[in-house]
């Protein structure tokens, strides 16, 4: 059989080809501008419904400023792992700074978040260990789970029955690591923190939360899940990346002293990857330092969040309500959400489809994450245009 027989004949690529006969194929849009919240994409304007750039940080003159300077003093890469030649003053500076701002005692950066939740979970966890993991997790902690050869034992989202359930089931003498996102990127909820860390310290077990989409978001001046919560000690380690709030590239892990310096020496996602580039870094520790200089800023993004809740919630549109920037649409099937997500598109507001196997089918939705930048005018555009575009009745002719 030739091995690339599946991607003419397989599930996936026949639903691939049924899409892009029917015209609502909804990815890879190209963009042609700044991630800001009106972009230019295809040649046309759309409003910015779909960026992860939670404090608008990726336009800001100094965080740009920050990149172009460090392209001159650096060059453009390091061309080494952070174990060999690739560590740079700047990379211990911006680790130093994540720490402090967080309350951790050490910082480990990686290139991405994805290679991120690898280096951590494939290194602490080994054969012997557990690794409970929320249904709803992101798929890179999938992937490291996979990498780690621990046993991995999947509890329902947020059941917190659930999850003592299978604390139960588990050896005491056994490694055991609980590891959950602290907002959900699909749907935006947040993780059932106090509850997970009361049963960790019932059971003997450790907490990794992932919190790419609540740091610079949730708690005190954006510190996190974890500071949201008051339970930065409880959480042994949390990862957050650059790309969201950061308005950069790259992630972080942050733990104790002890955990830090165990596994820079014994991470193979870390030890074997080319280190961040200077101008990732730069801009990284640009937008933290930003972001401390305007510790409001994370309250202006869920206050104009909360407008646009509103709005949506006024005109008829049926959301998820959740405390944090991410507000889903219900559109139910995959077809119908494809095409709302396209025919938004062409009416001048971006926003992402979410379809099986992200969710169950029927419960299909668009996904849209606001940013601190967003204003009120831009955001009653936006809410017209989706409320317009729902009262049609989507035609696949």
């Amino acid at each position: 059989m030739d091995l690339f027989q599946k991607c003419y004949s397989d599930l996936s690529a026949e639903r691939l080809h049924k899409v892009l006969e029917l015209g609502v194929y909804p990815y890879f849009h190209v963009l042609e501008s700044r991630q800001a919240p009106v972009v230019t994409m295809e040649g046309h304007r759309v409003i910015m419904l779909g960026s992860n750039n939670y404090l608008g940080l990726t336009e800001d003159p100094e965080v740009i400023a920050a990149g172009h300077a460090a392209l001159d003093k650096y060059g453009s890469g390091v061309s080494g792992s952070r174990f060999l030649n690739g560590t740079l003053d700047l990379h211990l500076e911006l680790e130093q700074a994540l720490a402090e701002f967080t309350g951790y005692e050490a910082a480990m950066t990686c290139s991405t978040g994805f290679q991120t939740n690898l280096a951590i979970i494939s290194a602490i966890c080994g054969k012997d260990d557990y690794i409970l993991n929320d249904r709803e997790n992101h798929a890179s902690i999938y992937d490291a789970c996979r990498l780690s050869f621990a046993k991995t034992m999947r509890y329902r989202h947020s059941d917190m029955e659930d999850l003592e359930r299978i604390l139960q089931s588990i050896p005491a003498t056994a490694g055991k690591l609980i590891v959950t996102d602290g907002v959900f990127s699909m749907r935006g909820d947040i993780c059932k923190l106090p509850e997970i860390c009361a049963l960790a310290e019932k059971y003997d077990a450790r907490v990794m939360v992932d919190d790419a989409h609540g740091f610079g978001v949730l708690g005190p001046g954006g510190r996190g899940t974890a500071a949201y919560f008051g339970l930065t000690d409880k959480v042994d380690i949390t990862m957050l990346t650059f790309s969201k709030s950061l308005a950069s590239i790259g992630g972080c892990m942050l733990t104790s002293k002890v955990v830090y310096d165990w596994m820079r020496h014994v991470s193979r996602p870390f030890i074997f990857s080319a280190s961040i580039t200077p101008s990732s870094a730069a801009t990284a520790l640009a937008a933290l330092r930003r972001l401390q200089a305007d510790p409001e800023r994370p309250e202006r993004l869920m206050k104009i969040a909360q407008y646009f809740q509103k709005g949506l919630l006024n005109a008829g549109v049926r959301i998820i309500e959740a405390p944090t920037p991410i507000v889903p649409i219900f559109t139910y099937e995959t077809m119908d959400t494809l095409w709302y997500g396209k025919r938004m598109f062409e009416e001048g507001v971006y926003v992402n489809p979410v379809i099986t196997p992200a969710c169950v089918e029927g419960e299909c939705l668009l996904r849209t994450t606001l940013m601190a930048t967003h204003t009120e005018p831009i955001v009653d555009e936006a809410v017209d245009i989706i409320a317009k575009v729902l009262t049609i009745k989507p035609d696949f002719r």
